[in-house]
Parts: C-alpha cells; sequence; structure tokens
C-alpha cells in the first residue's frame, strides 16, 4: 500500500495519478479484485468494465476531445513492473506511434 492521489474509484475499480508520469495526465486504473496480468485476466466483464472506467477516467480528466492512449503492459519485455493488472490512460499531450 503506497500513499495514493485517486481520481476516481467504485466497487469494482480505482484510478490514481502514476507517481512517474510520462504525459500531462498520466493515470492508472487498476481493478479491486488481484489479477497478476493481462494473461491472467480470465473474466471478460472484468476487462469491458476496465475499459469502459479507464475511457470515463478520460473524459473527467478531459481528454476525450482531444485524445488519449489506454496502455497495458504485459509481463518484463512488455514493460509491467508491478505484478497486478493495471490500465495507463495517458493524454494531455500528441501520442507519437510507434511508442517505446
Amino acid at each position: 500500500e503506497i500513499p495514493a492521489t485517486v481520481v476516481r474509484q467504485d466497487d469494482r475499480y480505482v484510478a490514481f495519478r502514476d507517481i512517474n508520469p510520462q504525459a500531462p495526465v498520466h493515470v492508472l486504473v487498476i481493478p479491486r479484485v488481484h489479477v497478476a496480468s493481462l494473461n491472467e485476466a480470465a473474466e471478460p466483464g472484468l476487462l469491458g468494465g476496465l475499459l469502459a472506467f479507464a475511457r470515463d477516467v478520460a473524459g473527467a480528466e478531459q481528454l476525450a476531445e482531444r485524445g488519449y492512449r489506454v496502455v497495458f503492459n504485459t509481463n518484463d519485455d512488455g514493460g509491467q513492473t508491478v505484478g497486478h493488472l493495471h490500465a495507463h490512460v495517458v493524454g494531455g499531450r500528441a501520442m507519437r506511434w510507434p511508442p517505446g
């Protein structure tokens, strides 16, 4: 448990500001139930709900109009550094492609 700036939460998900932001807006969205990574996410409803929650966070952060990115890092080569499923909602600037 690390102190966090929570921006949105409900009974299934929590969203909080990243402590090492990579964009002007960088929010992590996590399920309250433990799932180690996207590989272990077996419940489609959990994933759909997570994406809808991320969309709502982006809207509340005023990103919907200009655009934003939702990213899942999975395992070591994918850049996952925390062993709990989470989505990064990043925006507030133009995103480049390809990433990383």
